[in-house]
């Protein structure tokens, strides 16, 4: 087995499992809304549920959920086939990790959206029971999202001169996430950072392919 492909399937095997370990510890150990502080109000498990996308971004209603569910689906099984490509052709390293976090991270909130509804009761006011006899709290692909890091890093308020918001309440980072999310932000941050590292050696073996199919008509001579 290629280094690369080890390196992909330890990185997607490694986040599911910490994701989905977290997410069902907090589940069963946690009501809705319940928090864990690490390092005063900065830092804590904070538990909550989201019907969408990364940081509690949501369509609305059941068809909005629904449709998120399958495209998904759809972008999991395209950006799996896009790395087995880039690995067979030997791509930069860190553009196959790129996109295996992204995979690693859009599959951990797929497994909640699919399963969880079915597998789990709701936690308001209540810790969840798995596998409860009576069936979830949902149905196939309506399951919630289970997030838990809050860092409120800075709480403060708008100037009162500030437009529309002034006097108001501002805290960084609001935003309540998971391991997933995080996989795909760094993802992100890595593709931002080694930009140039990861497209020019893909642009210059696209350069070595188109060479090899119009070789060098001087040399045809």
């Amino acid at each position: 087995m290629k280094k690369k492909t080890i390196i992909s399937l330890a990185i997607i095997i490694g986040i599911l499992l910490a994701d989905q370990v977290l997410k069902i510890w907090v589940k069963t150990n946690m009501m809705m809304g319940e928090e864990i502080h690490f390092i005063k109000d900065r830092i804590m498990l904070h538990f909550t549920e989201n019907r969408g996308m990364a940081f509690g971004m949501e369509l609305g209603g059941d068809w909005g959920k629904l449709a998120l569910s399958i495209f998904r689906i759809l972008a999991i099984g395209g950006l799996t086939y896009y790395l087995i490509r880039l690995i067979k052709k030997n791509e930069n390293t860190i553009y196959i990790v790129c996109i295996s976090l992204v995979i690693a991270g859009a599959t951990g909130n797929l497994i909640d959206s699919a399963f969880y509804g079915l597998i789990f009761t709701d936690s308001y006011g209540q810790v969840a029971t798995m596998f409860p006899p009576q069936g979830g709290y949902s149905n196939f692909l309506h399951g919630n999202v289970v997030d838990m890091f809050y860092c409120p890093i800075i709480t403060t308020h708008y100037p009162d001169w500030f437009p529309v918001k002034g006097g108001d309440s501002l805290v960084f980072f609001r935003p309540v996430f998971n391991i997933a999310d995080s996989a795909i932000t760094i993802s992100v941050f890595l593709m931002i950072i080694f930009y140039k590292k990861i497209f020019a050696q893909e642009n210059g073996n696209n350069h070595t392919e188109k060479e090899s199919i119009f070789p060098d008509s001087t040399q045809q001579n």
